[in-house]
């Protein structure tokens, strides 16, 4: 009977062995699996960022600058977001922002039609800053004969081009200082108006006209013309470029991450190298 009892009891404590073995294996195997199938699985993938793309539309004169290096320096420095710009008179850019353009920041060479944006609450407001000071510069084609030494002298040329003073900035500081001379009555009989100042330059790189006034800042990117005479300092008023928001806009963090940027010391030093004089 004991013998029994014994065998009963050896049995019984095989099974429960073999139970707990079985049950650890199990524990063991899920353990594995999970494991193995943790290292197969696919790593997540970050949501992908929407691009977004901002439009800038700025002054004739800053073209070159923001194409050639100032948007790819700051597209390089904010990888999700593109630039685009539209360049013209500030005047033609006033009136388009107006009318409902799209266009996120606007960057004016002449405070004359930022504030009046401002006033008809088309720039969001507090966002406004003096960005840059510029000249305006007598010019004339780089092989001409004329004797101009002065802009008094500027009555010497048969052919003068401005930019428009009705929506050119740069044609409405030369007009300033041609009034200041007593001289814009004669000059406007001469005068070949413009529609931006970058027209005026090309006019007379050309020799289409045999004197122009334009942005220093123009003149100093041109081969083909050669600079005569800077405006007197009394003629003409503080040429301030400011910069400013859309109020439209629906980009407007971007947006204030360009006009920031605008402001930095990297960015100061590409216009100076434009001729501009940063104003920090």
């Amino acid at each position: 009977m004991e013998k029994r009892n014994y065998l009963f009891a050896a049995l019984i404590l095989m099974i429960a062995v073999i139970f707990t073995s079985c049950g650890t294996d199990e524990g063991v195997e899920t353990q594995l699996t999970a494991e193995i199938a943790s290292e197969t699985k696919s790593p997540p993938t970050e949501a992908t960022v929407p691009e977004t793309t901002i439009l800038v539309a700025a002054a004739a004169s800053l073209e070159y600058c923001m194409k050639d290096e100032l948007i790819p320096m700051f597209e390089e420095l904010n990888p999700g977001i593109k630039v685009e710009g539209t360049y013209d008179s500030s005047g033609k850019l006033q009136t388009q922002i107006e009318e409902g353009a799209d266009a996120d920041v606007f960057v004016s060479a002449a405070m004359k039609q930022m504030e009046e944006l401002d006033e008809a609450g088309l720039i969001e407001a507090g966002t406004i800053v003096e960005l840059l000071e510029n000249k305006i510069v007598l010019i004339t084609p780089v092989d001409s004969t004329l004797t101009l030494n002065g802009f008094e002298d500027i009555l010497n040329a048969e052919m003068i081009a401005i930019g428009d003073p009705e929506s050119v900035p740069a044609g409405q500081y030369a007009k300033e200082a041609l009034e200041y001379l007593d001289l814009w009555e004669e000059v406007s009989k001469k005068a070949s108006l413009g529609s931006n100042v970058t027209e005026v330059l090309n006019w007379v790189g050309q020799g289409s006209a045999d004197a122009g006034i334009v942005y220093a800042t123009d003149a100093a990117v041109s081969e083909d013309v050669v600079v005569v005479a800077s405006a007197p300092d009394e003629s003409v008023s503080k040429i301030i470029y400011p910069a400013g928001i859309v109020s439209a806009t629906t980009k407007e963090d971007a947006a204030r991450l360009f006009i920031d940027f605008l402001q930095t010391e990297d960015a100061s030093k590409v216009f100076a190298r434009y001729g501009f004089t940063p104003i920090n």
